[in-house]
């Protein structure tokens, strides 16, 4: 029997934003017959707007999707959902409502409450108060929660006492790359990689200060200039000339020519749940240095080489170098796992497990 399901709370697709749009992009591309999506899409951020894309109706809301109207846009997108099957929620920042909501819909209503937003240093106190909130009222007027990563779930049920099913993020996508100018011969140019938002929370100053402290060189990839934390390391260390300190990366065929020819990769994220990030560069059967937090030590079922410091990153690089560690072992082990849980047909499948309240194996 078909079910129709809304997603509510992403930007929307094709994708131009992050993880969620993401997402809802390999939802939507791994469908079954038995799945009709709607999406619910920003229209500021779309000069085209689509009706139709990965067979998924798209409808469009005139707010945007973060910041203060992220609120109102989902609270909208929630109201015009209301006659679907299945309300897919992405993130916690219309959550308020649902007990209203409760009262005009009989969809089942399924929240992927992202990353414990609330815990995250970014934030002023009235917005992590916010969002603490929200995420209370997700988890209890939720007919089925989400977490990307056993920690959350556990965290789920020590705070609310309710099982949260765990499903993460796929990344093979980046696999799919059509790399018309891609030279697949390996790079001698021999460099470590990292690629992430520069925010202090993802330790990007500990990165560079390992780094700085050695010949290693360093391709780092971010958005610099969008914030005084990124203006000022930029600052304190583009004079290393074994740093390279990149703006950010767009082109498809650019980025998995940086990743196929890195000669491990450094994951600085301390928050968030399951990162997409990480579960993208495992696709690539490269070792990752990660740093050490429970969400990263489940996301690489604790296989990856850890870090807490940046003398302990500098320690790794070291002992990486002068073949302590079996580095070309977590390469493969990376690739296993990924393989394993982080594909999207199999994501999406779980996904549908959940509308269908069908018995899914999870990890």
């Amino acid at each position: 029997m078909k079910k129709t399901v809304s997603v509510v709370g992403a930007a929307g697709i094709p994708a131009c934003y992050g993880g969620f749009e993401t997402l809802v992009e390999n939802l939507t591309k791994h469908a079954s017959p038995e799945c009709n999506y709607v999406v619910y899409c920003s229209s500021p951020l779309y000069e085209v707007q689509k009706k139709t894309y990965n067979n998924a109706s798209l409808k469009y809301v005139n707010l945007r999707a973060n910041g203060l109207q992220s609120i109102p846009y989902d609270i909208i997108s929630l109201f015009k959902a209301r006659k679907s099957d299945v309300i897919l929620i992405l993130g916690v920042s219309g959550c308020t409502i649902l007990p209203i909501l409760k009262f005009f819909t009989k969809a089942k209503i399924i929240t992927n409450i992202d990353g414990m937003e609330w815990k995250r240093n970014k934030w002023s106190t009235n917005v992590k108060r916010f969002l603490k909130l929200s995420e209370w009222f997700a988890v209890k007027f939720s007919d089925v929660v989400i977490a990307d990563n056993m920690k959350i779930t556990r965290y789920v049920k020590q705070c609310y006492g309710v099982e949260a099913k765990t499903i993460a993020y796929g990344g093979d996508h980046v696999l799919c790359v059509e790399t018309t100018n891609y030279n697949d011969t390996p790079s001698t140019d021999e460099y470590y990689l990292s690629l992430c938002r520069i925010e202090p929370e993802n330790n990007i100053d500990m990165i560079l200060e390992a780094f700085s402290g050695s010949n290693k060189r360093l391709k780092f990839i971010g958005n610099w200039e969008a914030s005084e934390y990124g203006k000022n390391l930029l600052s304190k260390y583009s004079s290393f000339s074994n740093i390279e300190m990149i703006k950010p990366v767009y082109e498809l065929d650019e980025l998995f020519k940086l990743r196929s020819n890195c000669r491990a990769y450094i994951h600085g994220h301390s928050a968030g749940g399951t990162n997409p990030s990480l579960v993208e560069i495992m696709h690539f059967a490269k070792p990752v240095f990660a740093f050490d937090c429970t969400f990263n030590r489940y996301t690489t079922d604790e296989r990856a080489f850890y870090f807490a410091n940046s003398v302990q990153l500098l320690g790794l690089l070291s002992d990486a170098e002068s073949g302590v560690l079996d580095d070309e072992k977590c390469a493969v082990n990376m690739k296993l796992i990924a393989d394993e849980l982080y594909c999207w047909d199999k994501i999406a499948m779980k996904y549908e497990d959940v509308y269908f309240a069908r018995d899914s194996q999870e990890r």
